[in-house]
């Protein structure tokens, strides 16, 4: 469910009341109380169809009394990472396909005790898995395009960046890449676009040394190791996502990469959330069982006005039905 004091009981309440998915087994982790409060809130403020509580199938934690929209504390913040942690448990006994993860806010958790960066990593920590990766998908309202974008680091400061890249960690984050995009998508001769690190590239050593030492050596064994694949790169970051918004506004036959690979949070999340705001999830690949999330965050300055949009948190729930079939 997320924090209780977010958007995340909104959208949810928002999301399920299409009957799309009524057919699908959709159980939420969290507060009853929580999401009673605020449909019964919400009714008189938006005209938006509200799942009501008293028929969905709710997993009560009983772990929250009380609380205030968009006022956000240690104890939501903590109730967010039990319900996190319920969720992994029964996906892991096998009571679950798929987990959907509604926004948390990390400085919270961190309040609350729990330094994780964020809910990816608690995921990944508790499957005993090494070797994951954050990917964020969207598709367009108005090509029917779908945008596709891994993340080689995630959540850590800028300064750290090109000290945590690596031969290894590119290695792991393609591998993981090319077989969501041949596993999950059917794409058998996959054509992937790779950043640079720096401004053009590096421009031969002039702007930034670590294509020149290191990367596009990294990307010649690539090309050597997934010969069916193309890679392309390492596109400079101010030209790479050209063709991609080209594809998301105009039309999808500029034969734009399957899908991108971006080094670091921002390079790769800044035009996903230009293009894609109200269409990109967020899937955690690498995993034992499958996790979708919407692209967005707890939005604690909008919470219990009803002007929440869902859309990000449907198309989550149609990813992880799609990915579960």
């Amino acid at each position: 469910m997320g924090d209780p004091a977010g958007i995340g009981p909104e959208i949810i309440l928002k999301a399920l009341a299409d009957d799309s998915f009524a057919q699908f087994n959709i159980n939420i982790i969290g507060s009853r109380l929580v999401l009673e409060k605020t449909y019964q809130h919400l009714k008189s403020l938006t005209e938006e169809n509200l799942a009501n509580p008293d028929h969905l199938s709710i997993v009560d934690l009983g772990n929250i009394s009380d609380f205030n929209f968009g006022q956000g504390n240690a104890l939501t913040g903590a109730a967010s990472f039990e319900y996190l942690q319920k969720a992994i448990a029964l996906t892991i006994q096998g009571k679950s396909d798929a987990i959907i993860t509604a926004p948390i806010a990390k400085f919270l958790w961190q309040a609350a005790g729990y330094n994780y960066p964020g809910q990816t990593e608690v995921l990944a920590s508790q499957a005993g898995i090494e070797s994951f990766g954050m990917m964020f998908i969207g598709r367009s309202p108005y090509t029917n395009w779908t945008l596709r974008t891994l993340l080689a680091t995630t959540h850590i400061p800028l300064a750290n960046v090109s000290k945590t890249l690596n031969p290894e960690l590119m290695n792991r984050k393609l591998a993981l890449l090319v077989e969501f995009l041949e596993r999950n998508c059917q794409i058998s001769a996959p054509k992937i676009a790779i950043a640079g690190l720096n401004p053009h590239s590096g421009e031969e050593g002039k702007l930034g040394l670590e294509e020149k030492e290191w990367l596009n050596l990294w990307l010649d064994k690539a090309r050597k190791k997934y010969p069916h694949a193309t890679l392309m790169g390492l596109i400079p970051p101010d030209t790479l996502w050209v063709k991609a918004g080209q594809n998301w506004f105009v039309k999808d036959d500029l034969k734009a990469p399957d899908a991108y690979l971006a080094l670091y949070h921002d390079q790769g999340l800044i035009p996903v959330k230009l293009m894609a705001f109200e269409q990109a999830i967020n899937t955690t690949i690498g995993l034992p069982f499958i996790r979708t999330s919407p692209d967005h965050g707890t939005a604690f300055d909008i919470a219990g006005k009803g002007i929440a949009n869902a859309n990000s948190m449907k198309e989550a729930i149609k990813l992880a039905i799609e990915l579960t079939k």
